[in-house]
């Protein structure tokens, strides 16, 4: 039970406010297909199949699944979920979700795109952050090499120092924009592999751009690898050394099957935890130490746990801190937790839905692993599943069992 008394995530009616009748059903209908794994599992390959022999299924895709976890196909398209967000204190974050970029080309329009959303944020309390992949400005290969490089202490390999230095180069044209336009902006974590890189780059940017009070850069840490409380800690004293401040973006992590199947097959230890109770406890011990250092840090909180957003809740409660301290954010993806969401705004915390967008059939990578992560993630797709239900009881509507 929260010490605030006003924050419970067992009201639907606030949870599901922004949706009408038959978007909430429609939501109930999703998450019960996803709730089928053998669906979830052949269904990408049928779409993808589909797609490539241009059979008329993206019309489907667009007003089923699109629909529920994107806000649109352009920044503009996305105006209306902005602004249904931002009618009940939600903020929206803006990630443009188009991957797999492989040219110079692709890589270069990728930080055109990051910057019309730095833009559209520019000024506007329902777009509180920016975010982008450093994997989106360049290749896979350049950053794993020079993320070798960091974990050995070395530079970047002559025969890439080129393209690595336009890919640095990205970075810190995005990351200028941010601070033009005094917009907060998160750089997501990615693979270990290429991580190393990403964080250096991060801290540069947190270096540079961090001061006067402000905090315009945040670099993202998943705390199901182990050993990241002392990787913070270590951070905390560089930052302090250089009078700049940190921001974190916390997370329990993307890529689990992943990096355990890669580490087996180097034969070396995996870099993530061994259990979940282990990544559940980094986390809230994340959380918890970023807001013992608030002077220097400032954080978001990316999770979809009620326990860890109650323990963040409580934590400030018993700090003396104000819900909506600009210095603590809550936030989830959209079409997925606004049990969460809309009633922790409507306890006056701050909090933004990550809102993808982009062409759809560009998006589907994205959309498949949202429908893979409600099926893995112990009990997800059955607690929004029960929710729904409970919401559509409320409102007396009837469900159609097929």
């Amino acid at each position: 039970m929260a010490q605030n008394p006003s924050l419970s995530f067992d009201n639907t009616e606030i949870a599901f406010r922004s949706l009408s009748d038959t978007e909430l059903l429609r939501a109930y209908t999703l998450f019960r297909m996803i709730g089928f794994p053998s669906l979830v599992k052949i269904g990408p390959r049928i779409l993808t199949t589909a797609m490539r022999w241009h059979l008329p299924v993206s019309g489907i895709v667009k007003y089923t699944i699109f629909k529920h976890f994107c806000g649109g196909e352009s920044i503009e398209d996305s105006s209306a979920m902005i602004d249904r967000l931002g009618r009940f204190n939600v903020g929206t974050i803006l990630d443009y979700s188009v991957e797999g970029g492989r040219s110079e080309r692709e890589f270069d329009a990728a930080v055109k795109e990051v910057t019309r959303t730095v833009e559209a944020a520019a000024g506007e309390k329902k777009i509180p952050f920016a975010v982008f992949k450093v994997s989106a400005l360049g290749s896979h290969r350049v950053l794993e090499a020079a993320s070798i490089g960091v974990s050995a202490g070395q530079s970047v390999p002559s025969r890439l120092k080129a393209d690595y230095a336009r890919v640095h180069q990205r970075v810190l044209k995005i990351c200028q924009a941010a601070a033009d336009h005094n917009v907060r902006i998160f750089i997501d974590a990615e693979e270990t592999w290429i991580q190393g890189a990403i964080d250096c780059m991060a801290e540069e940017m947190m270096a540079r751009f961090n001061r006067e009070g402000r905090t315009i850069v945040y670099n993202t840490v998943q705390l199901y690898r182990v050993g990241r409380i002392q990787a913070m800690e270590e951070q905390l004293q560089r930052a302090r050394s250089g009078s700049f401040k940190i921001g974190f973006k916390l997370v329990r992590g993307a890529y689990m099957e992943k990096e355990r199947a890669r580490a087996s097959k180097a034969g070396a230890s995996s870099p993530i935890q061994a259990e979940k109770a282990g990544t559940d406890a980094q986390f809230n011990q994340a959380t918890a130490w970023c807001l013992d250092h608030l002077d220097d840090v400032s954080f978001c909180a990316g999770t979809h746990n009620e326990d860890s957003c109650i323990a963040i809740a409580d934590g400030m409660t018993a700090r003396g801190l104000a819900c909506d301290d600009s210095r603590v954010w809550f936030s989830q993806l959209l079409g997925m937790s606004d049990h969460l969401s809309f009633n922790l705004a409507a306890a006056g915390f701050n909090v933004a839905k990550y809102v993808p967008y982009g062409p759809v059939r560009a998006t589907l990578p994205y959309l498949f692993r949202r429908a893979e992560e409600n099926t893995s993630v112990s009990g997800q797709a059955g607690r929004e599943l029960l929710l729904l239900t409970k919401e559509i009881r409320r409102r007396g509507l009837r469900i159609r069992r097929s």
